[in-house]
């Protein structure tokens, strides 16, 4: 007997139900869609089309996959952040909804025609500095990265986007080999998870995203110690930087920057209320001692 559209969806939310995922009606739905080569809206409006024996059986093994928790974007091998979609694997952190925190608010600091450029420390899938260049014509940016398979994946995604001659990628580790005062804003999302905390993360997170991305050392903070002396000496001088952090990393990360003497260092809560990024700036009046 052949499955239609709507039994697909039924039958895939019922099996993911059975394992206890959060969200099953969603993910079910995204891959209805990716295996019957479907949009949202034909399970809407044809809902009894059958699936071909192919889409089947590829229904049944993304199911599969999924209820070994192996995430939805590594299934489909994309994700929509911001209002670009992304290829993603296993070589990059899969974008969070909380991320679009620090595009929201660089795209508010800088008008939609003003050429400026940024960096992105740990660029990861692209998605911070495509999502920003996608909606600033004018910018132009450097992204790098440690890991030679995910600056393939951003510059994989870069070049869908049509964004390849705006941004330019290297490795290597975080600031090193660049030249003072060469950034009007710098972005990252580092590694911020306590070693012995991510043992106890959800098996999504803990068996697919590369460990490198999650690893922020004993106490989560490694790499803040590392960045926000070099974020403060790669930023001009009336530039301005956001890094995300982990929800309970505010007073340390913020002291953090002070310390190298950013100015008008604060915390943007995301929509969770969670605080999530901390922004500043490098004060252009300042004078050397």
């Amino acid at each position: 007997m052949t499955m239609t559209l709507l039994q697909a969806w039924q039958s895939a939310k019922t099996r993911l139900e059975a394992v206890g995922l959060v969200g099953p009606v969603i993910d079910a739905r995204l891959l209805v869609e990716a295996a019957a080569d479907a949009t949202r809206a034909d399970i809407v409006t044809d809902p009894h089309r059958p699936l071909t024996p192919e889409q089947e059986s590829r229904l049944s093994d993304y199911v599969s996959r999924r209820e070994r928790r192996e995430p939805v974007s590594h299934i489909l091998g994309r994700k929509g952040f911001w209002k670009v979609m992304l290829a993603v694997n296993a070589d990059v952190l899969t974008p969070r909804p909380e991320t679009e925190v620090i595009v929201d608010y660089v795209l508010k600091q800088f008008p939609e025609q003003m050429a400026f450029n940024i960096l992105d420390l740990g660029v990861g899938s692209g998605a911070i500095i495509l999502s920003i260049l996608a909606e600033r014509p004018a910018a132009k940016g450097l992204a790098t990265d440690i890991s030679d398979e995910a600056l393939a994946v951003a510059r994989e995604n870069a070049a869908n986007l049509g964004l390849a001659s705006r941004v330019a990628f290297a490795r290597g580790d975080w600031t090193a080999g660049l030249a003072d005062e060469s950034f009007d804003v710098i972005v990252s999302n580092p590694p911020y998870i306590a070693s012995d905390v991510i043992e106890t993360l959800d098996p999504e997170v803990k068996h697919f995203d590369p460990r490198l991305a999650l690893d922020g050392g004993p106490d989560g903070l490694d790499a803040y110690r590392a960045l926000a002396p070099e974020i403060m000496r790669v930023l001009k001088p009336g530039g301005l930087f956001a890094v995300e952090i982990g929800y309970d990393q505010k007073d340390a990360v913020e002291a953090l920057f002070n310390a190298a003497a950013a100015s008008d260092v604060w915390t943007i809560k995301d929509l969770s209320t969670h605080d999530r990024v901390v922004v500043g700036v490098k004060n252009p009046l300042e004078t050397r001692k």
